[in-house]
C-alpha cells in the first residue's frame, strides 16, 4: 500500500482525521440561492461581487486557494494588492448572469495543480495581474455582445501583454491529520521589479450573529517572548476548541471582526467597531479605524509588502496546528514534509495509472483528479430557516415562503459536496454528481460512495422520493443516474481494492426504489410505460423549453425521459441480483425491475403494436412525440442526443446466473413462454436455453446498426472530438415546428448559445458533454461484451472501414481525449486560438476542464473548471491507457468478477 492509501484506511477506520481539513470553501458565495432574501428571488443582485467584501455571509465563506474544517468553521485564504488595483483582491471576480453575454462567467486564471484524497498535500495557481484589474471594462464590454459573438476574457483585454503578472502557487502539506503548513511561492514574471502585499487570511466563518447567545470564537496575537523569528495567533473556537496560526514575522498583522459594515451598505449603524471589509479599506483607503489595535478580533492577517525582481521567487510560511509548538514551527519539517507528501502523491498517482502513459495525457489526467479534489465544498443550507428568517435577523418578505424552494423544508444541507465548479456552480446538482463519482471511486471510493449516500439522506430526499436537483429550483427533474453510479462505483472499488462494499449497495437501493417510484407516480401521465421528465438536464436542446408545459398544451414524451427509466430499471435490477447472492429476498426485487424493463422496452418500441411507440421504423431513430389536448399525436422529429439515450439502457449477464438465481430464471421461462411479443426487441434471448446468456437493451442489434449509422456519420453526430449533442445536418436544414400560429426553430450551433432558455449559460444544440459521450461509450462495450468480434460498424459512417464496437467506443475516448492533447504543432484544441495558452510555457501545461467543448474545434466552452463531470477524463484515459496502448483485448465475464448483469 502507498502512504496515500494507509492515509485513507486510517480515515476509514477513524484512526486519524485526514479529511477534516480541506479546500472545502466555495470560490463565490456572493450571487447564490442560499444567500439571497430578496422578495423577488433575484438572487445575482441580492449580494454582488462589490457588497461581497463588507457582508458577512449566512450560509458559507468564499476565498481563494482556500481551505477550512469541514464545517466550514474556521477559513484560511490569500488575500493580494498590487497597489494598483481598487479592490484588494480577496475573492474571484466574475460577470453575472445578465453582465456576460453568454450568462455568468469568471473572469480570472488559476488552476488546481494537484491534490491528494486525504488533503495531505494540495497545490493552487493564481496568476495576479500587476496592472489595475479591468473590472468595468470586462462588464461593460460583455454587456455590449450579443450571443453571436465571442466573450471578451481578461487576456483581451493587455491586462497579461509583456508578462506582467505575479505566478501565485499556494500549497498546503499536512504534518499530520491537524498540522497544516502552508507555503506560499510568488514569482515575478514581469520584465521590471514590482510589488506585491500578500495578506494570509485567517477568519471564522460568521455563526454568532444570527442567533443570539451563539457563542463568539477569538483570534489573538500571542507575544513571543522567546524569539523574533515567528508569530502566533491562538485560535480558540467552542466546537474547534484551541488551535494555533504560525507565520513568518510580517511587516504588520492586521486583525478585525467578519461583520457586516452596515453602515457602508444600508445607512444604519454596525453591531461591531470592526468590519469585514476592515483590510480592505485600511490598504486602499489607509483607515488605520478599520482595524482592531488590540490585535483581536474573528479575521486576522499577516501583511508582507514584498519587492520581487523579474523572475525571481518570494516565498511565506505558515502553520495550522492543533497543539502549541513551543519552538522552531516553520523550519526545516517545511523542507521535509513537503519532499515527502510530493513523492508519496506520484506514487499514489502511478498506483492508479500503473500502465505506460505519454507524459501529456498523464498530466491531464492528474490534473483532471486534482479539479475534482479542489472543487470539494462544505454546503451549508437549511430551507426552513432560510424560508422562516433566524431569530436574531429581520423577517424575510413574506412573498419568499411562496417563491423558491418552498416544498422542500425538510431539505437541512451541512455536508461536504463534489461540486461541479465552484465558481460557476458552486452547489452540488444532482446528476453532474453521479459522474464525478465514476473518477472519484478511482482514488477515493469511500468519498464517492458517501456521496450517493448523501442525496438519498432524510435531510435530502424529499418525503414524496424526489432527490434534489440544485438549489436554483430542488423540483427540477435530472436524469435517474444515481443507481448506475452506485454500481459502477461499487464495482471500481471491487476492481481496484478487492472489497464488495455491500452495506453502501444495500442502503442506496432501497432508497432508490422509493426515487423510482416517485418518477412512475409523476413522469409517465398517460400510465404508458412512455414517460415525460421536461428538460432533463439538456437545457435548452428542445425545440421548444421542454421544463414548462408544451405550448398549447398536451403531453410531450420524451424518449430520453423512457430511456432514462429503461436503464433505470437495469441499473436496479442489477443491484438487486449482486444483493440477491447473499440475500435470496432481492430475488424478487430483481424480477420486478425485470417486468417493468420489458413493459418500458414495449412501449417505446411499440412492439405489441397496442400504442404509438417512439421508434420511427422509416428513419432508424427515435424521437419525441406530442399528444396535444384534442388527442392527435405529432412526432418531434429533431434529430438530438435524445433519441440516442435509449441505447444507454443495456446490459448482459454472466452465463452462470441462470444456476445462481432460479427464480429469475423461471421468471425468464414463463416471459419466453407467454410474452414472446413484448420480448421481441427488448433484448436477445437466443441463447437463454443452452447457456442462459441474455442481451437486455431497448435497442437490439438491428436498431443499434441504424442509430449508429447516424451517431457514427462526420455530417451528423460524429465530431472529431466525440459525440455531438445535436446532428450538424440540422446546420442547412434547421428543424421547423409549428403549433398554432408559433412556428419553432432549432438548429445545429456547435458553439456558446444564442439564445436565453435556462440563462443562456450553456448549450446542448451542438457541443460535446462528456457525461453523454461517456455513456454512449460504455453502452457500445457493454454490446460488444454480447454480440463480440464478429459484430461490426462502418466507422466513420460512408468510409469504408468497419470496427467492432469496442474498436468504436475505444476510438470515441481518444477522440476525447484528444481536445486536451498537444496536437502536432504543440498546441491543444481545447484552447483554440487563444495564444498566451497555446505558446507560453508558463501557461501552456496548465489545463482547463470545461463544461462543454465546440462540436467542431473542440475549443473549451461554458465553465472552465467544471472538473466535475469533464473530470470523467481521468476514467477514460485509465481505459485508453490499460487497453489501447497496451493492445489489450476487452475482457470478458470471469469468475468472481463484480456484478451478475
Amino acid at each position: 500500500m502507498t502512504e496515500e492509501e494507509i492515509r485513507l484506511d486510517n480515515a476509514r477506520s477513524g484512526k486519524a482525521l485526514w479529511r477534516k481539513w480541506g479546500p472545502y470553501v466555495s470560490e463565490r458565495q456572493w450571487g447564490t440561492v442560499r444567500e439571497d432574501y430578496s422578495a423577488n428571488g433575484d438572487a445575482w443582485d441580492y449580494i454582488s461581487h462589490e457588497a461581497s467584501r463588507s457582508r458577512a455571509y449566512r450560509w458559507g465563506e468564499d476565498g481563494i486557494a482556500a481551505i477550512s474544517d469541514d464545517k466550514q468553521q474556521l477559513c484560511f485564504a490569500i488575500a493580494l494588492w498590487n497597489e494598483q488595483d481598487s479592490i484588494l483582491k480577496e475573492r474571484l471576480f466574475g460577470l453575472t448572469n445578465r453582465e456576460g453575454n453568454h450568462g455568468e462567467d469568471v473572469k480570472e486564471y488559476y488552476f488546481y495543480l494537484d491534490n491528494l484524497p486525504s488533503h495531505a498535500y494540495m497545490k493552487y495557481l493564481y496568476k495576479y495581474p500587476q496592472r489595475a484589474f479591468p473590472y468595468e471594462e470586462l462588464i461593460r464590454k460583455n454587456q455590449k455582445r450579443d450571443r453571436k459573438e465571442a466573450e471578451y476574457e481578461l487576456l483581451d483585454t493587455g491586462l497579461f501583454d509583456e508578462n506582467r503578472y505575479y505566478d501565485v502557487f499556494v500549497e498546503y502539506a499536512k504534518v499530520a491529520d491537524e498540522d497544516l503548513l502552508i507555503q506560499i511561492n510568488m514569482i515575478n514574471r514581469g520584465p521590471e521589479t514590482a510589488t506585491l502585499h500578500l495578506l494570509p487570511t485567517l477568519w471564522f466563518r460568521n455563526t454568532w450573529a444570527w442567533k443570539k447567545g451563539n457563542p463568539k470564537p477569538e483570534l489573538k496575537l500571542q507575544e513571543n517572548a522567546h524569539t523574533d523569528d515567528f508569530h502566533r495567533i491562538n485560535i480558540t473556537h467552542s466546537e474547534l476548541g484551541e488551535r494555533w496560526f504560525y507565520c513568518e514575522k510580517a511587516d504588520e498583522l492586521l486583525f478585525t471582526d467578519n461583520e457586516t459594515n452596515k453602515q457602508k451598505l444600508f445607512g444604519i449603524p454596525n453591531d461591531s467597531l470592526y468590519t469585514k471589509d476592515g483590510f480592505h479599506e485600511y490598504l486602499i483607503h489607509g483607515n488605520h479605524e478599520a482595524l482592531n489595535p488590540a490585535h483581536l478580533g474573528t479575521k486576522a492577517a499577516p501583511h508582507y509588502m514584498l519587492q520581487i525582481n523579474p523572475g525571481k521567487t518570494s516565498t511565506v510560511q505558515m502553520r495550522l496546528c492543533k497543539t502549541a509548538i513551543p519552538s522552531d514551527p516553520l523550519g526545516k519539517i517545511f523542507c521535509d514534509t513537503y519532499k515527502i507528501r510530493i513523492d508519496e502523491a506520484n506514487a499514489f498517482y502511478q498506483k492508479i495509472t500503473p500502465c505506460p502513459l505519454p507524459e501529456d495525457m498523464r498530466n491531464i489526467q492528474r490534473q483532471a483528479f486534482a479539479g475534482l479534489l479542489w472543487n470539494k465544498q462544505c454546503y451549508h443550507y437549511n430551507v426552513n430557516t432560510w424560508l422562516q428568517g433566524d431569530p436574531a435577523g429581520p423577517l424575510p418578505p413574506p412573498q419568499r415562503k411562496l417563491g423558491r424552494n418552498k416544498h422542500w423544508k425538510t431539505l437541512d444541507a451541512f455536508d461536504v459536496f463534489s461540486m461541479p465548479d465552484k465558481w460557476e456552480y458552486p452547489w452540488f446538482a444532482a446528476w453532474d454528481l453521479a459522474f464525478h463519482t465514476i473518477a472519484l471511486a478511482m482514488i477515493d471510493p469511500d468519498f464517492a460512495k458517501n456521496q450517493l449516500l448523501l442525496l438519498t439522506k432524510e435531510w435530502y430526499m424529499h418525503p414524496n422520493g424526489q432527490i434534489p436537483a440544485y438549489e436554483w429550483s430542488f423540483s427540477d427533474v435530472n436524469p435517474p443516474v444515481h443507481a448506475w453510479a452506485a454500481m459502477r462505483v461499487y464495482q471500481i472499488e471491487h476492481k481496484r481494492h478487492g472489497r464488495k462494499d455491500r452495506v453502501f449497495l444495500e442502503k442506496v437501493f432501497q432508497k432508490l426504489t422509493l426515487n423510482f417510484t416517485w418518477w412512475v407516480n409523476q413522469k409517465d401521465e398517460g400510465g404508458r410505460n412512455i414517460f415525460e421528465g421536461g428538460f432533463l438536464g439538456l437545457d435548452n436542446i428542445g425545440v421548444f423549453n421542454r421544463d414548462t408545459a408544451p405550448p398549447g398544451g398536451g403531453i410531450f414524451e420524451q424518449p430520453d425521459g423512457t430511456g432514462w427509466m429503461g436503464m433505470y430499471c437495469i441499473n436496479l435490477l442489477q443491484i438487486a441480483l449482486e444483493l440477491a447472492a447473499e440475500d435470496p429476498v432481492y430475488e424478487d426485487m430483481a424480477i420486478k425491475f425485470l417486468e417493468h424493463f420489458v413493459y418500458i422496452a414495449d412501449a417505446i418500441n411499440n412492439t405489441a403494436g397496442q400504442i404509438h411507440g417512439l421508434w420511427d421504423e422509416e428513419t432508424g431513430f427515435y424521437y419525441g412525440q406530442l399528444t396535444m389536448p384534442d388527442g392527435n399525436a405529432m412526432r418531434v422529429d429533431e434529430k438530438s442526443i435524445v433519441g440516442i439515450v435509449p441505447l444507454f439502457a443495456v446490459a448482459t449477464n454472466q452465463a452462470k446466473v441462470h444456476h445462481l438465481f432460479p427464480n429469475y430464471r423461471e421468471r425468464f421461462k414463463w416471459f419466453i413462454e407467454n410474452r414472446p411479443e413484448s420480448l421481441k426487441e427488448a433484448g436477445d434471448f437466443r441463447h437463454f436455453a443452452s447457456n442462459g446468456q441474455i442481451l437486455i437493451s431497448i435497442v437490439n442489434s438491428e436498431k443499434l446498426k441504424r442509430i449508429l449509422q447516424k451517431a457514427l456519420d462526420e455530417q451528423q453526430f460524429l465530431s472529431p472530438y466525440g459525440f455531438r449533442s445535436l446532428s450538424k445536418s440540422l446546420a442547412d436544414h434547421p428543424y421547423l415546428l409549428k403549433l398554432g400560429n408559433t412556428q419553432f426553430e432549432v438548429d445545429y450551433e456547435p458553439g456558446e448559445s444564442t439564445t436565453n432558455l435556462f440563462g443562456g449559460n450553456s448549450n446542448w444544440r451542438g457541443p460535446i458533454w462528456f457525461p453523454l459521450n461517456y455513456l454512449f461509450i460504455e453502452s457500445l462495450q457493454k454490446f460488444d461484451y454480447y454480440l463480440g468480434k464478429d459484430f461490426k460498424i462502418e466507422l466513420p459512417t460512408g468510409s469504408g472501414h468497419f470496427a467492432t464496437l469496442w474498436e468504436t467506443a475505444s476510438e470515441l475516448s481518444y477522440r476525447l481525449i484528444k481536445i486536451f492533447l498537444k496536437d502536432k504543432n504543440g498546441h491543444r484544441p481545447v484552447y483554440g486560438n487563444i495564444t498566451k495558452f497555446q505558446e507560453d510555457p508558463h501557461w501552456r501545461d496548465y489545463i482547463f476542464f470545461h463544461e462543454y467543448f465546440h462540436g467542431d474545434s473542440g475549443t473549451g466552452l461554458g465553465a472552465n473548471h467544471q472538473t466535475g463531470w469533464t473530470g470523467i477524463i481521468a476514467k477514460l484515459i485509465d481505459q485508453y491507457g490499460e487497453y489501447a496502448l497496451q493492445n489489450k483485448p476487452p475482457q470478458k465475464f470471469e469468475e468472481g468478477k463484480t456484478g451478475y448483469l
